[in-house]
């Protein structure tokens, strides 16, 4: 499979399979498709496994298509203005946030993945579940704003506000910490929580939280 990612305001990934070759992705992310592809839709590793994706911010089913020739061509689209970030999972196993994954080969696992902290899954803008990529293969994912990363090393720490991390490595720990100060709390606009990652292992952060974003422009729509 060989791949380009294109467009820059709202890109896609457009993939060129050979026959044999599939990709899947959540219910519409396909956005365009050259003869010779074959799609089929499953609930992908059962009704139970589906359910729990679906928590964690994906579809309960997936669309999987199949090239019938060699050279036929696919292309998945993001759904808000970003980036769209390749990944060998093979190299580097991903906790994500839910809604991050776009696509992938079939040989990467998509799966649920609980937050070791109960206060984590509470507060932490992710979700108390959260997507675990493996297997072999490349995965594709969907990032708001511009993607940012850094390699911690151990013990070192970055705090985010909640809602901009993207991924991080199985390696590193995840918590959430409490913003100090009421005046803080109060007027800093950061609400009352920082998500805290502490290394070892690499972290994917997006410089943009849409659901903030969509927040605020819900805020200024005319009410009545």
């Amino acid at each position: 499979m060989q791949y380009q990612i294109i467009g820059q305001t709202v890109p896609a990934v457009e993939c060129t399979l050979m026959r044999g070759e599939s990709m899947y992705t959540q219910s519409g992310g396909m956005i365009w498709q050259t003869p010779g592809i074959t799609m089929t839709t499953n609930a992908r590793g059962g009704i139970a496994k589906s359910i729990g994706r679906m928590f964690a911010g994906e579809s309960l089913f997936m669309a999987n298509y199949t090239a019938d020739a060699d050279g036929a061509r696919i292309a998945f689209g993001s759904t808000v203005p970003g980036t769209v970030v390749p990944v060998d999972v093979g190299q580097t196993p991903l906790i994500a946030q839910k809604g991050a994954f776009l696509c992938a080969e079939q040989s990467v696992d998509l799966s649920v993945a609980f937050t070791k902290k109960f206060s984590a899954g509470l507060f932490g803008g992710e979700g108390f579940i959260l997507q675990k990529l493996t297997g072999k293969g490349m995965v594709f994912l969907e990032v708001d704003g511009d993607m940012v990363q850094y390699d911690l090393a151990p013990g070192a720490v970055m705090k985010v506000d909640t809602g901009n991390v993207v991924a991080f490595e199985p390696s590193v720990q995840y918590e959430i910490e409490t913003v100090k100060g009421l005046g803080n709390i109060l007027f800093g606009g950061e609400g009352l929580f920082l998500t805290k990652l502490t290394g070892p292992g690499r972290v994917m952060l997006q410089t943009q939280n849409f659901n903030e974003f969509a927040g605020r422009i819900i805020a200024r729509v005319p009410k009545g």
